[in-house]
């Protein structure tokens, strides 16, 4: 089976980048790995807000999957200290005890699939861990994995236009 396994978090984003995103990637379903999925500072993204807006907006199935989401103490002790590397280890130490990526049945996951978290960016989020744990898992099963990471892209701010002959001080 060929696969496509991306990431995406909704800080930072607005709603029309965040649907912008995940139509672009043609995601067919969204895996939300979050611990918290109702956090009043979710916005858009709040369940079960985002069910509905992905089924309305872009046709696009949600599902949970909270084998997946880091414990409460571990990202309290992540926010505390912002030690990324320990908090990737305690993370996949974690999984491991939790039997991820094996005890995660993903037979019905959609082929093109997005995986949800909060952070803007997947360089410091369990959710490119977990990208990377399901796709050496499906691979090793013999299916074709790409991984990708949506990310909007910033654009320049515009500078303001001068008007002829007006001075700058």
């Amino acid at each position: 089976m060929q696969r496509l396994l991306c990431t995406i978090g909704f800080a930072g984003k607005t709603a029309e980048e965040f649907f912008a995103l995940l139509r672009g990637a043609g995601i067919e379903q969204l895996i939300d790995v979050r611990q918290n999925r109702g956090g009043q500072l979710s916005g858009f993204a709040k369940h079960p807000d985002l069910s509905f807006f992905l089924r309305v907006v872009e046709r696009i199935e949600y599902g949970h999957e909270p084998l997946l989401a880091p414990p409460p103490e571990l990202l309290k002790s992540y926010r505390k200290g912002k030690d990324w590397p320990a908090y990737e280890a305690a993370f996949l130490k974690e999984m491991k005890e939790r039997g991820v990526p094996e005890r995660v049945d993903t037979s019905a996951w959609a082929s093109k699939v997005a995986l949800l978290c909060s952070e803007a960016g997947p360089e410091k989020c369990h959710r490119r861990l977990v990208a990377d744990l399901l796709a050496e898992h499906w691979r090793r099963c013999g299916d074709l994995v790409e991984i990708r990471h949506l990310i909007a892209e910033r654009k320049a701010p515009r500078k303001p236009r001068r008007k002829k002959g007006a001075v700058i001080p």
